[in-house]
Protein backbone atom coordinates (compact mmCIF):
# COMPACT_ATOMS: atom_id res chain seq x y z
CA UNK A 1 0.00 0.00 0.00
CA UNK A 2 1.25 3.28 -1.23
CA UNK A 3 1.58 5.79 0.99
CA UNK A 4 2.13 9.81 1.04
CA UNK A 5 2.25 11.43 4.86
CA UNK A 6 2.67 15.20 4.72
CA UNK A 7 3.82 17.49 7.97
CA UNK A 8 4.84 20.85 8.78
CA UNK A 9 1.98 22.83 7.80
CA UNK A 10 1.14 26.04 9.78
CA UNK A 11 -0.06 29.52 9.84
CA UNK A 12 3.21 32.04 9.49
CA UNK A 13 3.21 35.39 9.05
CA UNK A 14 4.50 36.98 5.74
CA UNK A 15 8.39 36.69 5.30
CA UNK A 16 8.41 33.72 7.85
CA UNK A 17 9.61 30.44 7.04
CA UNK A 18 7.86 27.12 6.86
CA UNK A 19 9.38 23.32 6.52
CA UNK A 20 6.84 20.81 4.86
CA UNK A 21 7.52 17.17 4.71
CA UNK A 22 6.76 14.04 3.14
CA UNK A 23 7.28 10.62 4.33
CA UNK A 24 6.86 7.78 1.60
CA UNK A 25 6.13 4.25 2.16
CA UNK A 26 5.01 0.95 -0.61
CA UNK A 27 7.14 2.30 -3.22
CA UNK A 28 10.72 1.94 -4.39
CA UNK A 29 11.59 5.50 -3.47
CA UNK A 30 14.87 6.28 -5.34
CA UNK A 31 13.19 5.70 -8.47
CA UNK A 32 10.62 8.19 -8.35
CA UNK A 33 10.07 11.69 -8.96
CA UNK A 34 8.74 13.78 -6.07
CA UNK A 35 7.15 17.09 -6.44
CA UNK A 36 4.80 19.64 -4.05
CA UNK A 37 1.81 20.94 -5.72
CA UNK A 38 -0.61 23.65 -3.76
CA UNK A 39 -3.94 24.22 -4.79
CA UNK A 40 -5.58 27.70 -3.79
CA UNK A 41 -9.33 28.11 -2.86
CA UNK A 42 -10.99 28.26 -6.24
CA UNK A 43 -7.95 27.79 -8.20
CA UNK A 44 -6.21 24.24 -10.01
CA UNK A 45 -3.83 22.59 -8.65
CA UNK A 46 -0.56 23.72 -9.70
CA UNK A 47 3.16 22.29 -9.08
CA UNK A 48 5.24 24.26 -7.01
CA UNK A 49 8.81 22.16 -6.81
CA UNK A 50 9.96 18.81 -8.26
CA UNK A 51 13.21 16.88 -7.45
CA UNK A 52 14.20 13.07 -9.86
CA UNK A 53 15.88 10.42 -8.22
CA UNK A 54 19.16 12.00 -9.28
CA UNK A 55 18.38 15.10 -7.41
CA UNK A 56 17.94 17.32 -10.28
CA UNK A 57 15.13 19.89 -9.38
CA UNK A 58 12.41 22.22 -11.01
CA UNK A 59 10.54 25.44 -9.40
CA UNK A 60 7.84 27.33 -10.85
CA UNK A 61 8.95 30.82 -11.12
CA UNK A 62 6.87 32.40 -8.16
CA UNK A 63 9.03 30.43 -5.85
CA UNK A 64 12.43 30.89 -7.24
CA UNK A 65 15.02 31.42 -4.83
CA UNK A 66 12.42 31.74 -1.61
CA UNK A 67 11.90 27.45 -1.85
CA UNK A 68 14.35 24.67 -1.86
CA UNK A 69 12.90 21.11 -2.55
CA UNK A 70 15.22 18.35 -0.96
CA UNK A 71 15.06 14.73 -0.77
CA UNK A 72 16.65 11.75 1.24
CA UNK A 73 16.58 8.68 -0.45
CA UNK A 74 17.38 6.34 2.77
CA UNK A 75 14.86 7.95 4.90
CA UNK A 76 12.60 8.14 1.80
CA UNK A 77 11.36 11.94 2.23
CA UNK A 78 11.07 15.16 0.26
CA UNK A 79 11.20 18.26 1.65
CA UNK A 80 10.22 21.95 0.92
CA UNK A 81 11.69 24.64 2.80
CA UNK A 82 9.84 27.45 2.18
CA UNK A 83 11.58 30.88 3.10
CA UNK A 84 10.16 34.80 2.69
CA UNK A 85 6.78 33.16 2.57
CA UNK A 86 3.77 35.80 0.91
CA UNK A 87 -0.23 35.59 1.08
CA UNK A 88 -0.26 34.36 -1.97
CA UNK A 89 1.50 31.03 -1.08
CA UNK A 90 -1.38 29.89 1.44
CA UNK A 91 -2.57 26.88 0.00
CA UNK A 92 -2.83 22.90 0.85
CA UNK A 93 0.41 21.42 -0.24
CA UNK A 94 0.23 18.15 -1.87
CA UNK A 95 3.08 15.62 -2.32
CA UNK A 96 3.37 13.47 -5.39
CA UNK A 97 5.40 10.62 -6.41
CA UNK A 98 5.29 9.95 -10.08
CA UNK A 99 7.02 6.66 -12.04
CA UNK A 100 4.76 5.64 -14.46
CA UNK A 101 2.24 5.65 -11.75
CA UNK A 102 0.86 8.93 -9.87
CA UNK A 103 0.83 9.05 -6.05
CA UNK A 104 -0.92 11.65 -3.69
CA UNK A 105 -0.53 12.82 -0.29
CA UNK A 106 -3.77 14.14 1.65
CA UNK A 107 -2.29 17.24 1.79
CA UNK A 108 -1.63 19.88 4.48
CA UNK A 109 -2.60 23.75 4.76
CA UNK A 110 -0.12 26.24 4.85
CA UNK A 111 -1.62 29.88 5.81
CA UNK A 112 0.21 32.77 5.56
CA UNK A 113 -1.11 36.02 7.10
CA UNK A 114 -0.74 38.65 9.61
Amino acid sequence: QVQLVESGGGLVQPGGSLRLSCAASGISFNFYAMAWYRQAPGKQRKLVASITGGGNTNYTDSVKGRFTISRDNAERTVTLQMNSLKPEDTAVYYCNAKYGNSYWGQGTQVTVSS
